[in-house]
């Protein structure tokens, strides 16, 4: 198991290069969503580790707020004061946001953790239980849009559609601008559809499908799109790739590159007026080699398998790998792809054998990584 743990930190740094081919020399890197703290499903965020990830890769600033954390009542005050240190230890790097519960004082925590430095609101109505047409959120938008702070919602998994009861809050408080996580995969349609060129709506890029960005970007302007790794759940160097390689994939021109990394959301930070959004970019097709198609099929098969700890019992990976054997024009894509995938097969296959819960996390987020970067390629190699 060491020897495969090993070999995949050594293929996983290898693209680092390939991470470096795609950034601009004199680019800026801002993180628009990272997580310090404990969560309840058991995963930790570190700031050494956040540190060291941003250090090697030259990520300048990001928000950061706390996680759904084991002592949140009441209200996270506890876990929104740990949020404020981390900030302050920082230096300024890391720009807090306070996270707030609906059913425990959110104003009056709002207000003080504003009051001592925050500059943003985080609500999560998945992990919070609250809906979005919960009359409890207009004073929290109307607190946001008189201190003008931008509330960053969660737009993901497993939440009903939101598009609705999102824009109608939207347009009570103009003031206050609102990042969706997560590319509002929720919702993508709706939310595209009700909010998609206005200015001061943003949607981040913390997804693990690149179908899911390529979508996103077809349907709201670039100046509305932030990147964001969603630490610790996103890992680098896929997050920044998958972010990076969609892109251009879309169409992005540098300044718009450039806006997606840092500039959009710098703006945010410095509580200067958004950009006023232009025309979408992106194709509404899609098409790829029919290897890649199949790679990516049998991947997207595997990750909710490692993600609740289960077995290949399927033999997802062992489809995929077969698939790399085509003689298909891209021959340098398939072979990364199947030194990829050879190396998550083996650490996967091991995964039984480790009993240490520590060791178990890390080898099982290292086969995802490997995974996600496989996927990446799999999907962004164009026709």
């Amino acid at each position: 198991m060491d020897e495969a743990l090993e070999r995949a930190q050594q293929l996983v740094a290898a693209y680092d290069d390939e991470l470096r081919a795609e950034l601009a020399a004199d680019g800026e890197i801002f993180d628009a969503h990272v997580h310090l703290g404990h969560d309840i499903d058991g995963m930790s965020g570190r700031y050494e580790e956040l540190e060291a990830v941003q250090t090697r890769y030259g990520i300048s600033g990001a928000f950061m707020f706390c996680m759904d954390e084991p002592d949140r009542v009441p209200g996270f005050r506890a876990p929104n004061d740990r949020t404020l240190e981390h900030a302050a230890r920082s230096g300024g790097r890391l720009i807090p946001f306070v996270r707030l519960d609906l059913g425990e004082g959110p104003i009056e925590e709002a207000e003080r953790c504003l009051d001592r430095g925050a500059r943003g609101i985080k609500l999560h109505p998945r992990a919070q239980k609250f809906m979005l047409n919960d009359e409890r959120l207009a004073p929290v938008f109307a607190l946001a849009a008189e201190r003008r702070v931008p509330i960053l919602i969660h737009g993901g998994r497993g939440l009903p559609p939101i598009a609705d009861h999102l824009a109608r809050l939207v347009e009570q408080y103009p003031d206050a601008q609102l990042i969706v996580a997560h590319a509002g995969i929720a919702d993508m349609a709706g939310l595209a559809g009700r909010l998609g060129g206005r200015a001061g709506v943003f949607f981040d890029t913390s997804v693990w499908s690149a179908l899911d960005l390529l979508d996103l970007y077809r349907l709201v302007a670039p100046e509305q799109v932030l990147y964001a790794s969603d630490y610790p759940y996103g890992q680098q160097p896929a997050s920044l790739l998958v972010a990076l390689r969609t892109a251009r994939h879309a169409g992005f021109d540098d300044d718009q590159i450039r806006g997606l990394l840092a500039g959009n959301a710098r703006r945010i930070a410095a509580g200067e007026p958004p950009l006023e959004p232009t025309q979408p970019t992106g194709s509404e097709t899609f098409a790829q080699p029919l290897t890649f198609a199949r790679i990516h099929q049998y991947l997207s098969m595997a990750t909710p398998l490692l993600w609740t700890r289960q077995a290949d019992t399927i033999g997802v990976l062992g489809l995929a790998l077969n698939a790399c054997y085509e003689r298909d024009g891209h021959a340098r894509e398939t072979e990364q792809i199947r030194e990829l995938l050879e190396t998550a097969r083996d650490l996967w296959r091991v995964l039984p054998e480790v009993e240490d819960e520590g060791e178990r996390l890390i080898t099982v987020r290292a086969t995802i990584r490997l995974i996600l970067i496989a996927d990446i390629l799999a999907v962004t190699t164009r026709a």
